[in-house]
């Protein structure tokens, strides 16, 4: 089950490097258009769709290394079963909202699919396809938490302490 996590978790996030990539891609097209005056119709919408893309799928592979925010300044002074109770009440207030962001993440592309809406820019795409990466990208950070969760829940979620805190002026 650890492996099969491991590459939900990579594979989301090099489907966020691809994503990188594409709003690379379509900014260098929208340049090149520009200079040889030719127009390529929907390329900021596109770039957006990468980006956002990117950001969500991500999320899962940034939290699972540690990566994200975390305000410690009472974590950082409490130890034993009072630093476990709220490890443990954080992260279930996290897989709570992750769950409803990911409800309603799924929830948004399914009913732009079910009645057919349209991107109102001049690409005229169907937004359950920029929408899917979103809902994708909540659903494996979801995983995620209920993983770290889980791991807390057993005494094995490793925590490591940034020192990144030391280093900021």
């Amino acid at each position: 089950m650890r492996r099969f996590l491991d590459l939900l978790y990579d594979g989301a996030a090099w489907l966020a490097a691809l994503s990188m990539v594409g709003v690379l891609a379509m900014v260098l097209l929208a340049i090149v258009s520009r200079q040889l005056n030719f127009h390529v119709p929907g390329t900021d919408a596109y770039a957006g769709y990468a980006m956002a893309a990117s950001g969500f799928l991500a999320l899962a592979h940034t939290l699972k290394r540690n990566e994200h925010i975390r305000v410690t300044l009472i974590l950082g002074r409490l130890t034993g079963r009072a630093r476990h109770g709220l490890e443990m009440w954080a992260l279930s207030a996290a897989v709570a909202l992750a769950a409803l962001f990911t409800f309603y993440s799924v929830r948004l592309a399914w009913v732009s699919w079910s009645i057919n809406d349209i991107s109102t820019g001049n690409d005229a795409t169907p937004l359950w396809i920029p929408q899917l990466t979103m809902a994708v990208g909540t659903l494996v950070l979801l995983v995620a938490f209920i993983d770290e969760w889980v791991l807390e829940l057993r005494g094995r979620r490793a925590t490591v302490e940034s020192s990144e805190a030391l280093h900021n002026e």
